[in-house]
C-alpha cells in the first residue's frame, strides 16, 4: 500500500522555465567557460546546485577546482535571485489535482529537491503552495547532509511521517538523478516524468519502473499500488 509520494520540484510539479540550469549555464559562461545548455541538463540535473556545477566543470570540461566551483556557484545565487524577481512561474499541468487526489486516498504528499530551502520556498511562495496545504512536506537540499542520488531527502520524509518501509514509497521526478535517488531509497516504485530536464531515453537508461508524460498519468499507477 502506498502511503507517501514524493516528488521532484522543478520540470516535475513546478513549470519554472528551466530558469535555474538556464542560470547555471549563464555563470559558467560568465566565468569564460563554454559548456552546452544541452550538457548543463545532462550532467547537472536534479542536483544540488554547487554539486551540479563542480560536476559540469569535471565531467564537460576537465576542470576538478574546489575553489573555481565555489566562485561559479556564489554568482550563480546572486543571478538567480534577479531571475526569480521577474519569474513567471505556474504548476506543471495536473500537479494540483494530483496532489488533491492523492491526499484525499490518504497518502502524503511531499515535495523534495536540489535547491537549497530559500529558493524552494520562493517558489512555493511564487505558487501560493504551503506545507499543510496543497503538499504535506517540503524537503530541500539544505535539510540533509548528502544530496541525490544518496536517499537522504526521501529518508527524512518517510521519518517525518513514520513510514519504515520504503515499499509504500513513490518517487517522481524529471531527471535520471531523481530515479537513482528513488532506488537508493528503496522506494516501490521510481517514476520519470518527460516534462522536464531529461528526455525520455536519458530517464529509461536509469531504469525507472515507469517513465510518463504527465502527471495525470500518475494516479492509476498509484492506484494499483
Amino acid at each position: 500500500m502506498i502511503k507517501l509520494v514524493v516528488f521532484d520540484m522543478a520540470g516535475t510539479t513546478v513549470n519554472e522555465n528551466n530558469v535555474v540550469y538556464k542560470t547555471v549555464h549563464r555563470a559558467i559562461a560568465e566565468a569564460g567557460y563554454t559548456v552546452s545548455f544541452e550538457q548543463v541538463l545532462a550532467n547537472g540535473a536534479g542536483k544540488e546546485k554547487l554539486q551540479a556545477i563542480t560536476d559540469i566543470l569535471k565531467i564537460d570540461l576537465g576542470i576538478e577546482d574546489a575553489q573555481l566551483a565555489k566562485d561559479i556557484h556564489k554568482k550563480f545565487v546572486v543571478m538567480l535571485v534577479e531571475a526569480y524577481d521577474t519569474l513567471d512561474v505556474k504548476p506543471e499541468a495536473g500537479a494540483e489535482d494530483v496532489f488533491a487526489a492523492l491526499k484525499a486516498a490518504g497518502i502524503h504528499v511531499a515535495l523534495n529537491t536540489g535547491y537549497d530551502a530559500k529558493t524552494a520556498r520562493s517558489l512555493l511562495a511564487k505558487l501560493g503552495w504551503a506545507e499543510g496545504q496543497q503538499i504535506d512536506l517540503l524537503v530541500t537540499a539544505s535539510d540533509v547532509p548528502n544530496n541525490r542520488p544518496k536517499p537522504d531527502m526521501i529518508q527524512y520524509a518517510m521519518h517525518h511521517f513514520g513510514i519504515t518501509d520504503g515499499a509504500q514509497v513513490v518517487k517522481v521526478g524529471d531527471s535520471a538523478i531523481d530515479i537513482e535517488e528513488g532506488q537508493n531509497a528503496g522506494c516501490g516504485l521510481s517514476i520519470g516524468v518527460t516534462t522536464g530536464a531529461h528526455t525520455r531515453e536519458q530517464l529509461a537508461a536509469a531504469n525507472p519502473n515507469y517513465i510518463i508524460n504527465g502527471l495525470g498519468e500518475l494516479l492509476e499507477i498509484v492506484g494499483k499500488g
